[in-house]
């Protein structure tokens, strides 16, 4: 493995540098149920707080990713791509072989500490999730929580986990003094659809439980409606199925975000769509013959359907930055050109 280019994703204006050397990996497994067949790379980073290329989509500048690799095992999963800078399989390899920052709370500490550091808002859960399975064995979250809260600095997190629960006490905490925005994905309620393509993730109800509870101790917490899948979770009852659900559960809000396929992610997805769904593939094909993602017409169409569902749910879609809550500017802003679309999922 490429330990020693390892990086947390391309630097704006910088080559890669190596967050850690080799001789900073201890690899481990445990033999146990939830983790058996799951090999954990414990390393010591010498950075945490990355920066965001400026030719990305995020609305955000800055993100703290604790883990690389994701046992939730989505098969859409964007981040596929990033196992293979670390010559690690995109696909079963994503899914079981986990980069742990063990020391990501420290790390942390010190860079929030520099003068270098103005206190920008920080994203975490949009290369991997933060609260999948590993995070109940290694408990990296308390601390960077724990670090933002004591520096006042906001921050968003965005999940599939309902291991989130666990820190309700610290969010609590930090939203005293910051602004904290938490988001839950839910791209869709139908449970076959979930045990094929999400496998390794809470059931849709569980995490819109996450949405419940943190709604009732004064979390305000929005649902990123991701992926709606084309052509299995797309259909108008789905849909509306899916948005009355995540209404119910008491979210502040809902925002769609159609499927897209990146390299790493498309074999992985096409591969599983061809073992699953044989008759999807060559309608996949055409869909996605432009790149990465589905056409303009079609990402319009299933937004205007979700808000529309929205509305007559008694709810609204995301407001520009209100589901992470990033304190405004002090001067003002030019409004971007177009509509940012968040590319966690």
């Amino acid at each position: 493995m490429r330990w020693e280019n390892l990086s947390d994703g391309p630097r704006q204006g910088t080559a890669d540098a190596a967050l850690f050397g080799a001789d900073a990996v201890r690899t481990r497994t445990f033999d146990t149920p939830e983790f058996r067949g799951i090999t954990f790379h414990e390393i010591r980073a010498r950075s945490i707080v990355n920066r965001v290329p400026g030719a990305s989509r995020m609305p955000f500048e800055w993100t703290v990713n604790p883990y690389r690799g994701c046992t939730h095992a989505c098969v859409y999963c964007f981040a596929r791509k990033t196992h293979s800078y670390l010559d690690l399989d995109t696909g079963l390899g994503f899914d079981s072989q986990i980069v742990v920052k063990v020391n990501a709370a420290e790390v942390l500490r010190r860079q929030l500490a520099s003068p270098r550091w103005h206190g920008d808002h920080i994203a975490m859960g949009t290369n991997v999730d933060c609260y999948q399975r590993a995070e109940g064995r290694y408990r990296l979250m308390p601390g960077i929580i724990g670090a933002l809260r004591d520096r006042g600095n906001p921050f968003s997190i965005l999940t599939k986990g309902t291991l989130i629960l666990r820190d309700l006490d610290l969010l609590r905490q930090a939203a005293a003094v910051t602004d904290v925005g938490i988001s839950v994905s839910v791209g869709f309620t139908d449970h076959e659809l979930w045990r094929t393509v999400e496998p390794g993730t809470p059931a849709p109800e569980r995490r819109l439980d996450v949405v419940r509870t943190l709604t009732e101790h004064g979390i305000g917490c929005g649902v990123l409606m991701a992926p709606v899948i084309p052509f299995l979770g797309d259909h108008p009852d789905q849909l509306r199925a899916t948005v009355r659900a995540i209404a119910a559960s008491g979210a502040t809000s809902v925002t769609p975000l159609v499927l897209h396929l990146r390299p790493g992610a498309r074999e992985w997805f096409m591969s599983w769509l061809g073992h699953h769904h044989p008759h999807l593939v060559r309608r996949y094909e055409r869909l996605y013959a432009e790149g990465a993602y589905a056409p303009k017409w079609y990402q319009r169409r299933v937004t205007r359907q979700v808000h529309e569902l929205a509305e007559e749910f008694g709810m609204g879609p995301t407001r520009a930055g209100a589901a992470r809550r990033i304190r405004a500017p002090e001067e003002p802003a030019p409004s971007p050109a177009g509509p940012t679309q968040l590319t966690l999922l």
